[in-house]
């Protein structure tokens, strides 16, 4: 064969090759490589996950309550050690506080005696006066006889039957009788005023031990507060302070006033913050899954035991209340957390991962979340290749705010092409999501990649390639 006629065969071959790889370019024009997956029944959990840190549901913190900043004389007990309501803690310096005791219990002491003599020199006056009526009584008798026998003596006289002198005598025994009740009655209206003023004096010693005995109870109180008990069951979660320390009292969250804190460890609590736009999913006594950190591998029960209603900056963490600024910013609110049945090796403090379970439904038409994607009513309409001597469309206002409507929805695979599909969805949950309408069960969607989702025209050619690795995307 001649060498012409090789060459002339070689370029015929390349331009068929030449050919159809052009048509086959010209056919793959503007087709869209994707990953598909299929709308499953599936039971669906929906989930609010928030942080926070383990609390105790109940503690207290121990300060000072000395008039004065005292010393700290002994430690009772150790840092994670239980405790029981009542039981002492720590003492503080005393010496002051013991001595004003031992001053006002002397003091009661001679205020009891003076009472007990003002009770006696009362009581003996009313006897005294007891008497002395007695005595007014016997003369008052006396003054009856002796009048009568008067009284007898006058109708004796005119007939001259009673001697002078007998006569004179009954008239001086009358008077005096009568001298004598007056002098009695004296005797008793004195009496019965010095008795009250033994009276008065009786009561200002029984207010002055009154007084007495409300100082020692100041005492007794002032000496208590030198002794730092537990107020309820439980364990010392916090002891900052050391023998020979100063504490000072009367300053609210000051290290200096504290000497330790308890807490009830009986109901443990996780104290978490929900973002604001999940807060409204969130009911009391849903069922958690907690995690924490320092115990890993493992998930605890709880129920939700307290929504807060205060709208937390998650910045500063104040309320929001208290910022003029805080429509600007993130907020979270609080929820607390009962645990079930928490570990004993559980410390306040532990950070800690809470699953709020706020629905779970059963048997449900679900796709993966990412094939949920938002186009506008315009977007989806499928225009013809304009004309070159065609018109500009028309303007509507009318029309031009309903092209900009969004619709929420996703991309079913028709064929060899990407239909976009409008639906209605459900709850969510850790990576799936409930369609209500739109779709039935083994319908073919796009899922990814997430870059050709966001960009995919509706009814654009697609090519399936499901092989593939997914290229992770910001």
């Amino acid at each position: 064969m001649k060498p012409w006629k090789i060459v002339v065969g070689i370029v015929a071959l390349l331009a068929i090759a030449g050919a159809i790889y052009a048509s086959i370019q010209y056919n793959q024009k503007g087709i869209v490589t994707v990953q598909t997956g299929k709308a499953i029944r599936q039971d669906l959990t929906s989930l609010v996950t928030a942080s926070g840190e383990i609390k105790p549901r109940n503690y207290i913190n121990i300060g000072s309550n000395a008039q004065a900043p005292s010393r700290i004389t002994s430690i009772l007990v150790t840092e994670g050690q239980r405790v029981k309501k009542g039981q002492t803690l720590a003492t503080l310096e005393s010496v002051q506080p013991e001595a004003d005791l031992a001053a006002q219990r002397a003091s009661v002491s001679v205020s009891e005696a003076d009472s007990s003599s003002a009770e006696a020199a009362f009581k003996s006056q009313d006897q005294n006066i007891l008497t002395l009526e007695a005595t007014l009584e016997r003369m008052k008798t006396d003054s009856v006889k002796a009048k009568l026998n008067m009284d007898r003596a006058n109708k004796l006289k005119p007939e001259g039957l009673i001697a002078q002198q007998d006569y004179d005598l009954r008239s001086a025994e009358l008077q005096s009788s009568a001298a004598a009740i007056r002098e009695s009655e004296a005797r008793i209206a004195q009496a019965r005023g010095q008795r009250d003023q033994f009276r008065a004096q009786l009561n200002a010693a029984q207010k002055r031990v009154t007084v007495s005995q409300a100082q020692v109870r100041r005492a007794v109180d002032v000496l208590q507060r030198t002794i730092a008990t537990a107020p309820l069951d439980g364990m010392v979660t916090n002891l900052p302070v050391r023998v020979g320390e100063t504490v000072v009292s009367g300053i609210q969250n000051s290290p200096a006033s504290l000497i330790m804190t308890i807490a009830d460890m009986s109901l443990i609590t996780a104290e978490v913050k929900v973002d604001e736009t999940d807060i409204v999913n969130v009911k009391l006594q849903q069922v958690v899954d907690i995690t924490i950190d320092a115990i890993p591998g493992k998930t605890y029960k709880g129920h939700v035991l307290e929504i807060g209603n205060t709208a937390i900056l998650r910045s500063t963490g104040l309320a929001a209340s208290q910022s003029a600024i805080s429509s600007q910013e993130a907020k979270d609110f609080k929820v607390v957390v009962a645990l079930d049945d928490p570990p004993a090796e559980i410390r306040p403090g532990l950070s800690c991962t809470s699953k709020i379970i706020t629905s779970t439904k059963e048997k449900v038409v679900s796709i993966p979340i990412q094939a949920l994607t938002v186009r506008q009513k315009g977007d989806l309409e499928v225009k013809p290749e304009a004309k070159k001597d065609a018109p500009p469309p028309s303007v509507d206002p009318a029309v031009m705010k309903a092209n900009k409507q969004e619709v929420q929805g996703v991309f079913v695979i028709a064929g060899e092409k990407a239909v976009f599909r409008k639906v209605e969805t459900g709850i969510t949950g850790a990576t799936d999501i409930e369609i209500l309408s739109g779709l039935k069960d083994g319908d073919e969607i796009i899922t990814g990649s997430y870059k050709v989702i966001r960009t995919l025209k509706n009814e654009a050619k697609v090519k399936v390639d499901n092989k593939s690795p997914v290229k992770a995307e910001s």
